[in-house]
């Protein structure tokens, strides 16, 4: 049996070869029961190869953890029990007994394909996945996922980077983004990706300095740092500029501006990359 690291949360592990939200709505519902625990919930969507699930089970192994699932396509199911049996997981199929249970009564065999309930709304979902994906792809956590990007947003901390990612999921878009830090060499992914999948946030050096001022003041934090010194940051500017100029990408000033005032020149950037390249 799996034991749990000393002073560790109990971790749930939530996996599915679609998105995940049925088992985590049925997880979130069943830890409610259970008042004053602190449970942490990790969900691992779009599982596609057995590859990808083993390395999960592997993780979850170390941290003791339970594993809910919801996977339709036969082969994952098979290789998540045997390999949670060899790991000594402990592990809940949300999804088979109630099929199990349609088939009986229906006479019907299932179609065991992942997804097919966000044919019914394909909007929500595609805008719950893209929720997801600025999420997992913010603040160029893992370059490899910038080639699945609708759009690559790049530019200094505190240029609402990540909130207009959000925004654009919520318009179903999927968008990561990248800081430019100086200290930081920026990935060959992004150099690889067409000029009008990425968009370049700049904006003026006095307006950012009392924005970063202002950060800090909310953290109680020192407004003393490098981090609002005017040389760091016109050293951040210059070099910002450089490497958009360097990318060839769009660049928007978004100095006085809201995230909606930018996303909507994003917006409309895209939408007419999109009918060109339609």
């Amino acid at each position: 049996m799996v034991t749990r690291p000393l002073g560790s949360k109990p971790t749930v592990y939530i996996i599915s070869d679609s998105i995940g939200e049925t088992a985590e709505l049925v997880v979130r519902a069943a830890a409610s029961q259970f008042a004053g625990a602190e449970l942490s919930f990790k969900r691992k969507p779009h599982l596609t190869s057995a590859n990808e699930l083993e390395a999960i089970l592997n993780e979850a192994a170390q941290v003791g953890a339970a594993v809910v699932y919801t996977l339709v396509r036969q082969d994952l199911k098979e290789c998540l029990e045997t390999k949670a049996a060899e790991l000594g997981i402990i592990s809940v199929d949300i999804m088979y007994p109630v099929i199990a249970a349609l088939q009986n009564i229906t006479g019907l065999l299932p179609r065991n394909e992942p997804g097919l309930i966000r044919k019914v709304d394909k909007e929500y979902f595609a805008k719950v996945e893209a929720v997801e994906f600025a999420v997992k792809y913010d603040d160029g956590k893992d370059p490899r996922g910038l080639s699945k990007a609708d759009l690559v947003i790049v530019g200094i901390s505190r240029t609402s980077k990540t909130p207009l990612c959000m925004y654009l999921a919520h318009k179903g878009i999927k968008a990561a983004n990248v800081p430019l830090v100086m200290e930081a060499s920026l990935p060959d992914e992004l150099f690889a990706l067409p000029k009008n999948k990425i968009i370049g946030l700049t904006i003026n050096p006095t307006i950012l300095q009392e924005i970063r001022k202002q950060r800090l003041r909310i953290m109680g934090l020192s407004t003393e740092s490098d981090y609002v010194n005017m040389e760091r940051i016109s050293a951040e500017y210059e070099y910002a500029w450089t490497m958009m100029r360097k990318l060839g990408c769009t660049v928007i000033d978004v100095t006085n501006k809201s995230v909606e005032e930018t996303a909507a020149y994003v917006l409309d950037i895209y939408r007419k990359g999109v009918m060109t390249n339609g």
